[in-house]
């Protein structure tokens, strides 16, 4: 199995948080320097002192405070395209694959063991669906390990019903059971070894 980085999916989204952080400090960072800019106030007290003389309406007095205002809308809808691009890179990269790697293990929970997963990635979800797809794999060698016992042992019931239904037996069947039950008994053996190797959970009384 490829081993991946360690940490890479922590990282993406450290470093996603990172972006939206630094976005967030951008825009504060420019308000804050706008408003308290000196050549803000100095237009602010000329205007001011015009509109006390008369020179000026309300309205153009206020202007620069207007321009800042607009200046504050753009700047919050671009931290608002921004926190959709990330939003869009982490859907794509993060929750579509979980997503999938949910609905096949749900396909695999209920038997559908021709499901696998399909990742292409470089982080610790790609590692989680190789890991899902190891599982499915041993299932299924289970299962036709399982399969093949059953058939054998079925077949092998019909051969000694057969034989205890029969007065003699000649030499050459009896070698056939013998092989079979040998053949038999080395299944069985491995998939009690294999049963050996796992380890199930229980209830704690």
């Amino acid at each position: 199995m490829k081993i991946f980085r360690k940490g890479s999916l922590q990282r993406t989204m450290i470093i996603y948080f990172l972006m939206i952080s630094l976005a967030s400090l951008m825009i504060v960072a420019e308000f804050v320097y706008d408003t308290q800019s000196r050549a803000l106030r100095i237009e602010l007290t000329h205007n001011f002192d015009k509109l006390h003389g008369g020179r000026i309406q309300a309205a153009a007095a206020l202007e620069p405070i207007r321009t800042l205002r607009d200046k504050a809308i753009v700047m919050v809808i671009l931290f608002l395209v921004v926190v959709l691009i990330l939003l869009t890179m982490f859907i794509k990269n993060i929750s579509e694959p979980l997503q999938h790697m949910i609905e096949t293990c749900r396909l695999v929970s209920a038997g559908d063991l021709s499901r696998t997963v399909e990742i292409r990635a470089d982080n610790e979800l790609a590692e989680l669906g190789g890991t899902v797809n190891d599982l499915t794999s041993n299932l299924q060698e289970m299962i036709l390990l399982a399969r093949g016992i059953s058939a054998t042992v079925s077949e092998f019931s019909g051969e000694i019903s057969d034989a205890l239904n029969t007065p003699v037996m000649d030499r050459e069947k009896l070698e056939g059971l013998r092989k079979k039950i040998s053949h038999l008994s080395s299944e069985a053996k491995l998939i009690n070894d294999i049963v050996k190797n796992c380890k199930f959970y229980g209830i704690e009384e």
